[in-house]
């Protein structure tokens, strides 16, 4: 199995860009490399970046789970500009609502990430059917920091594969390490001061595993939550065997 920094993917203008190939299945195995990536925002892709990606990667498909004011702040990515079918399927309802049940006691993004699926299932569904989809190709999936809603999405659709799951947690964990990286070049452009401490940014192991224990609870784990919501058995088999030897 690779070791993490294998599955770094190194580009000039973007960030947090990792493979999800090679993490251990349940069964045995692991996942296929090549079939999806994930990343942070692809607004600042360069004309190499774009190369890289459609050429050597093949990319087919963006799956962009950024608000819709996001998207129009920014305007058509350079991966979109070179005809790279671009999907947006924001995870945040116009409310903007988190999961009404937290506690003191729950940390924050639990309940933002419940929200996610709470507020906008039938986006969340659409996108794992678009990933499971017979022609999709190989596919990008990103947000703005490639950290939250890529993360509740990747690890979703991890576990509903049967990824082991320590290795789901410990890939949601690892965009940490590209959080100093992408705010240098957030602040470059912004102007803003650089932060002095990053560490509220950064993902935490306990958030990840406490949704996943939720799925578990609720429904059997992601692909009970998926069927619940209507991805369908077909559509669930393809996406395994997408993604699975």
């Amino acid at each position: 199995m690779p070791t993490d920094i294998d599955r770094w993917l190194d580009f000039e203008g973007l960030d947090n860009v990792r493979d999800v190939g090679g993490l251990p299945l349940r069964d045995g195995g692991a996942t296929r490399s090549g079939v999806l990536l994930r990343s942070a925002s692809l607004r600042h892709a360069t004309a190499d970046d774009v190369d890289k990606l459609v050429k050597a990667f093949g990319l087919k498909l963006v799956l962009d789970l950024r608000r819709p004011f996001e998207i129009e702040r920014d305007g058509p990515t350079p991966v979109a500009n070179a005809g790279v079918e671009t999907v947006p399927l924001t995870f945040i309802g116009e409310r903007g609502e988190v999961f009404p049940e937290a506690g003191d006691d729950l940390d924050p993004l639990v309940s933002i990430y419940r929200g996610y699926l709470a507020d906008m299932p039938q986006n969340v569904v659409t996108a794992v059917r678009r990933l499971a989809a017979e022609d999709a190709g190989p596919t990008l999936v990103h947000c703005a920091a490639g950290k939250d809603r890529t993360g509740t999405l990747v690890a979703l659709v991890l576990d509903a594969v049967g990824v082991e799951r320590d290795a789901i947690i410990a890939d949601y964990v690892l965009s940490g390490e590209k959080i100093e990286a992408m705010f240098r070049r957030w602040t470059s452009v912004s102007g803003d001061p650089m932060p002095t401490n990053l560490d509220a940014h950064k993902p935490r192991a306990g958030v990840i595993a406490a949704v996943l224990k939720h799925l578990d609870e609720e429904h059997g784990g992601a692909a009970g939550w998926l069927l619940a919501n209507g991805l369908t058995q077909e559509e669930l088999d393809r996406l395994r065997k997408r993604l699975t030897p």
